[in-house]
C-alpha cells in the first residue's frame, strides 16, 4: 500500500513538472518576412520543371543549386531575387536569359571568397 501512494505522488509531481511549458511569440520584422518570401521565390522558380531541365542542360545541378540557395544570407538572396525580377520574360530567350542569370547569380554566391 505504501509503494502505490508513492509511486502516486511520484507521478503526480512528474505529471506537474512536464506539463508547464512556455511558449514565446513575437512579431518579424518587415526585412526578414521580405527576405523568407524572396528565398521561397527563388527556390519556387528552381524546382520548376523547365528550370530544373535547363540547369542539367548548362551542367548545373539542381539539388546543388538548391543547396546552394540555401546557403546564401538574406542579403544575397534578395539581390539574386532582384536579379529574377529584373530579368525580361519572353518566348525563347526570356526563359534562357532568367535561367543563365539563375545559374551565373547561384555560382557567384557560391564560389567568391
Amino acid at each position: 500500500m505504501m509503494m502505490k501512494k508513492l509511486v502516486g505522488r511520484g507521478l503526480i509531481v512528474s505529471m506537474l513538472a512536464l506539463s508547464i511549458q512556455t511558449a514565446g511569440a513575437g512579431m518579424i520584422g518587415a526585412d526578414k518576412a521580405a527576405a523568407q518570401a524572396d528565398r521561397s521565390m527563388v527556390v519556387s522558380v528552381l524546382t520548376r520543371a523547365e528550370t530544373a531541365s535547363q540547369l542539367q542542360a548548362q551542367g548545373v545541378d539542381t539539388r546543388a543549386a538548391l543547396e546552394r540557395v540555401a546557403a546564401m544570407n538574406d542579403q544575397e538572396v534578395s539581390q539574386l531575387a532582384a536579379d529574377m525580377k529584373s530579368a525580361p520574360a519572353g518566348a525563347d530567350g526570356g526563359t534562357i536569359l532568367a535561367v543563365v542569370v539563375i545559374a551565373a547569380a547561384v555560382w557567384y554566391f557560391a564560389f567568391r571568397k
